[in-house]
C-alpha cells in the first residue's frame, strides 16, 4: 500500500461570539443544573482556529490562555473528545488567535470547542452528522450546541432545546469592564432567581427582556454595574450571560462607533454586528469546494 507523504491542509475558521438578549431562569433541576430561556444572538466577531492536522494522533494547541492550562481547554477537550468518540488516530495542531476576553459571557470557549468538532469531524473525515456534533458538544457544555448549529436561537431546557430565529439587523456595542466573572458561582448563589415565569416564543417582545444573573452579578462586581451605568448614557444595557460584558443596541454601525469611542481606557470593547447564521459553516463548505484558499 502507498502511504501519501502530501501534507494534509490546513483550514482557518471563525469562532464567533454570542450574546444573550434576554435570560430568564425558570428552575433547577436534582442535578444543579438550571432551567432558562434565552435568545442566543450570534456576532460577527470572535475569535479565530487555525488547524493543521496530521498522522501522530496528538493534539497541540498554540495559543494558550492565561490561567487555563492545555488539558482543560475546551478546543483540546473537544479534539479528544472527537478521537475517542469516533476511534480516530489522527492528530492535529490548533492556533487561536484570542480576540474575546474570559468571564465575559460571550461564549468565546464553547463557540471554540464548538468550531474544533466542527473542523476536525471535516478534516478527519469522521462523517459525523451536525446533531451528533451537537450531542458531543453538549458534553462540553450547554451552549457549545448554538454554536455547532450556526444560528441564532431561541434556547430552553438548559440551553440545548435550540429553535432557530431570524432576528432582526442591529449593531452591538459590547463593553467587558476589568473583571472576570464565575459563571459557577453565579449559579450557585443563593439569592440568584430562579423561578421567572416561562414564556411563550410567540409571544415574545423586548419588554420582556432581563438578565436574572444581572442582580447578583452587579452586587458581587462593582466594575459591571458601572458598565451598566456608563451604557446609560447611550442605550438601555443589559449583562450577557453571566457577565461580566455588558451591550447594547444600536439601528446603525455609525451610532454604536461613537459610543465605542468614548469607553474608558480600563474596559475593552468592540462593535458588531448581529448575525441570523454564523460563517462558520460557509467557510467550511467553501474550504473544502475549493473556492476558498486554506491556510
Amino acid at each position: 500500500m502507498t502511504v501519501s507523504t502530501e501534507p494534509m491542509p490546513s483550514l482557518s475558521l471563525p469562532s464567533p461570539a454570542k450574546i444573550n438578549l434576554f435570560l430568564h431562569i425558570t428552575g433547577q433541576r436534582d442535578n444543579g443544573y438550571h432551567d432558562l430561556q434565552t435568545i442566543f444572538q450570534l456576532l460577527d466577531f470572535g475569535d479565530n482556529l487555525t488547524f493543521y492536522p496530521n498522522e501522530s494522533g496528538k493534539i497541540h494547541l498554540n495559543g494558550n490562555i492565561d490561567g487555563v492550562d492545555e488539558k482543560n481547554n475546551l478546543i483540546v477537550r473537544a479534539a479528544k473528545l472527537l478521537q475517542s468518540s469516533t476511534g480516530c488516530s489522527k492528530g492535529c495542531t490548533i492556533e487561536l488567535d484570542k480576540k474575546l476576553p474570559l468571564g465575559a459571557g460571550l461564549g468565546g470557549g464553547s463557540s471554540n470547542a464548538a468550531t474544533s468538532l466542527v473542523a476536525l469531524n471535516a478534516l478527519w473525515e469522521c462523517g459525523l452528522a451536525t446533531d451528533v456534533l451537537a450531542e458531543l458538544g453538549e458534553k462540553l457544555g450547554a451552549d457549545v450546541p448554538v454554536f455547532i448549529y450556526g444560528q441564532s436561537a431561541f434556547a430552553e431546557g438548559i440551553g440545548e432545546i435550540l429553535t432557530p430565529m431570524e432576528l432582526p439587523k442591529k449593531w452591538f456595542l459590547v463593553v467587558t469592564p476589568d473583571c472576570q466573572v464565575s459563571t459557577e458561582e453565579i449559579f450557585s448563589h443563593p439569592q440568584l432567581t430562579r423561578n421567572s415565569s416561562p414564556i411563550k416564543i410567540r409571544a415574545l417582545s423586548e419588554g420582556q427582556y432581563r438578565n436574572d444573573c444581572q442582580k447578583v452579578v452587579v452586587s458581587l462586581y462593582p466594575a459591571v454595574e458601572k458598565a451598566l451605568k456608563w451604557a446609560e448614557n447611550f442605550a438601555a444595557p443589559l449583562m450577557t450571560g453571566t457577565g461580566a460584558s455588558v451591550f447594547c443596541s444600536f439601528d446603525n454601525q455609525a451610532e454604536a462607533d461613537r459610543a465605542l469611542a468614548e469607553l474608558p481606557e480600563k474596559w475593552s470593547g468592540f462593535v458588531a454586528k448581529s448575525v441570523n447564521s454564523s460563517s462558520l459553516h460557509l467557510k467550511l463548505s467553501e474550504f473544502f469546494t475549493g473556492a476558498w484558499p486554506s491556510g
